[in-house]
């Protein structure tokens, strides 16, 4: 893990397009702001977390769906 020191506005870049802002201090918080690309995908962990959380549950469950009758008889 690479641990950076900033102050408010400096920014660290992540490769040429990822830029995070430091905000604003105030006390042990800490607000930033994050420069991404729409392809990027960006997440608080807990949320992240979540989705995972979500996503992996529903690839576990299947759905079952009941055979329907739709009229359609082989003619005889």
């Amino acid at each position: 893990m690479l641990i950076l020191s900033r102050k408010t506005n400096e920014k660290i870049m992540i490769g040429e397009d990822i830029s995070i802002s430091i905000i604003e201090i105030r006390g042990d918080q800490v607000r930033i702001g994050v420069e991404a690309p729409k392809t990027v995908k960006v997440f608080r962990e807990e949320v992240f977390d979540a989705i995972r959380a979500e996503n992996k549950a529903a690839a576990a469950s299947s759905t079952v769906f009941p055979e329907f009758d739709f009229g359609e008889r082989d003619p005889l």
